[in-house]
């Protein structure tokens, strides 16, 4: 009984794992670059992209997604973070590109989550497990349970990184912009340092008048 009900807890695990199919990319985007990614979605799949930059100038990024007609489904400049939700109304391949072109001198990085649900491509095919009748009601609730904490726990962990990565870029910059600051404050002591020594001693310095001879007749 117990290998049975572990044979069912395996299967309906792998049927939720089946039923969403999720991507998490972290990419370099070069300044005065664009990158786009395609995906092909059938009608009423819901699909959820979010996206974050974790580091690189003042952390923003510009953002557009259109449909397989070439309908603007969302276009955001100089975004730091979003996420977004709809469901697929066309049949196709759909396009979602970030741009940095409007930065000359950083590039970005950039961590992006696409998740699609109710993809038939997306999900399990062929007859379902044949099983007792009603010993799944029970099991799906608890494997469903914890599929669903499991999830969240990937989520906060993935949430924490980000965090934890874009905290640390700062520091490093600003610790970077510290050092340059502080050496050139360095160099400036110590030019007005020799600048005063030079200063002081002219002070002191004796200066011979030019001897003047008078000619008497």
């Amino acid at each position: 009984m117990l290998g049975i009900s572990v044979n069912i807890f395996v299967v309906y695990l792998l049927f939720l794992s089946k039923q969403i199919g999720a991507n998490e990319l972290t990419f370099e985007l070069p300044d005065n670059a664009k990158e786009c990614f395609h995906e092909k979605l059938k009608v009423g799949s819901k699909y959820t992209l979010e996206f974050q930059v974790v580091t690189g100038g003042n952390y923003d990024v510009d953002l557009e997604l259109k449909s397989p007609s070439g309908r603007v489904l969302y276009k955001e400049a100089k975004k730091q973070y979003d996420q977004i939700e709809k469901t697929a109304e066309e049949e196709g391949v759909y396009v979602f590109c970030f741009s940095n072109e409007f930065s000359t001198i950083s590039h970005k990085v950039i961590y992006i989550d696409w998740r699609v649900d109710g993809d038939p491509e997306h999900e399990i095919k062929g007859n379902s497990p044949q099983v007792a009748q009603g010993a799944l009601t029970m099991i799906e609730s608890k494997v469903g349970g914890i599929h669903e904490n499991l999830e969240k726990v990937i989520d906060y962990q993935t949430h924490h990184r980000l965090r934890e990565a874009t905290g640390r870029a700062r520091a490093e910059d600003l610790q970077e912009r510290v050092q340059i600051w502080s050496l050139g404050q360095f160099i400036l002591i110590i030019i007005v340092a020799i600048g005063t020594v030079l200063l002081l001693r002219s002070f002191f310095t004796d200066r011979r008048p030019a001897s003047s001879m008078s000619w008497h007749r």
